[in-house]
């Protein structure tokens, strides 16, 4: 095994990829970075090189290309995996963009799975999420909670991402189920970089606090939760990195394809993740609240049992940590 430790990072200078890519590298693996930098920034490379004092391989390429793609991986030799982050991610825009979204990450996936039939690569990690299981009628959700029809072209992706998986590669995959990542890498170097205006919370709150948003607007208080605004399970980005190294060392012994919940089994209010923002770096937000926005799901968290047995992997960070480590590289990225 030791002569295949390439590992293909699709996406790799987006914000779960670059921090798995410092991850495979603490590891012992040779990341090799394939992004057209669509939604990510090119000196996020020298970022990584610096913090990693590594010399790091990307490509600038659509993963859609399968003679392009065909070729760079046909020379880099022996691979050993690829882990599949590259996609569009705004729930948002899906609904106005549908084929956009049809077309790049489904393609993309489609394009992933022929070369790794053709090139006879062992590994895959692909990137999923908690959305697959829309509102759940029971709470923590496993990794057999049913799949409900999908709340937006987003959502469906994965889904059919999954279904094209189980379908094409059925051993050698591990599909891993995300909860909400929020974080940064604690040197400061690396973090969320929200193309235009944010769609998650936690950078539109580090937005606001340094002044780029003029209020944050909370959607809801009126839902049945402890303090009437929608539950997420966080997780810390450090960990969420972690979970594909140990994914990718799960296929070294275990040859077929499954399925994980990445969280940390607890669940956060909106309104909670503002307050401990405020306390734990000093600041105070101005934020509002609003009307409860459409297609929002009112609450969710995960059972992560299964990784935590099987993958021998468990989230270490809590809200607090992360909030921090956003703030940092928030602070850290002001010109």
């Amino acid at each position: 095994m030791e002569t295949r430790r390439k590992i293909i990072v699709t996406g790799g200078a987006g914000f779960i990829g670059s921090h798995t890519v410092v991850e495979l590298i603490d590891a012992g693996y040779i990341p090799v970075i394939i992004d057209d930098f669509s939604n990510s920034k090119e000196w996020i490379i020298d970022r990584l090189c610096t913090l990693t004092q590594s010399t790091i391989m990307y490509f600038k390429v659509d993963c859609k290309n399968y003679e392009t793609m065909h070729e760079i991986l046909r020379g880099l030799g022996d691979i050993e995996g690829i882990i599949h982050f590259a996609a569009f991610k705004s729930v948002g825009e899906s609904v106005d963009l549908p084929l956009k979204y049809y077309n790049n990450n489904i393609g993309s996936l489609t394009t992933i799975l022929q070369l790794i039939t053709d090139l006879n690569i062992p590994k895959l990690v692909f990137s999923s999420s908690c959305t697959v299981y829309g509102e759940a009628d029971k709470l923590p959700v496993t990794e057999l909670t049913p799949i409900k029809k999908a709340e937006s072209p987003y959502g469906y992706t994965k889904q059919v991402g999954e279904q094209l998986i189980n379908d094409a590669k059925k051993e050698g995959a591990v599909i891993l189920r995300y909860f909400n990542p929020i974080g940064a890498h604690s040197s400061g170097l690396i973090g969320e970089l929200p193309i235009g205006r944010p769609e998650n919370l936690v950078p539109y709150i580090t937005q606001t606090a340094v002044g780029i948003r003029k209020q944050l607007q909370i959607f809801g208080n009126d839902y049945n939760t402890f303090d009437g605004t929608c539950l997420r399970d966080y997780i810390h980005v450090v960990d969420l990195a972690k979970a594909h190294v140990k994914a990718i060392q799960y296929l070294d012994t275990n040859k077929i394809t499954e399925t994980f919940n990445i969280g940390t089994g607890k669940a956060n209010s909106v309104l909670e993740m503002v307050k401990t923002f405020e306390a734990v770096n000093n600041t105070k937000l101005n934020y509002k609240i609003v009307a409860r926005r459409l297609g929002d799901i009112e609450q969710i968290y995960a059972d992560t049992k299964k990784a935590n047995v099987l993958l021998k992997w468990k989230a270490n960070f809590g809200i607090k940590e992360a909030l921090r480590d956003a703030w940092n590289w928030e602070l850290n990225n002001q010109t």
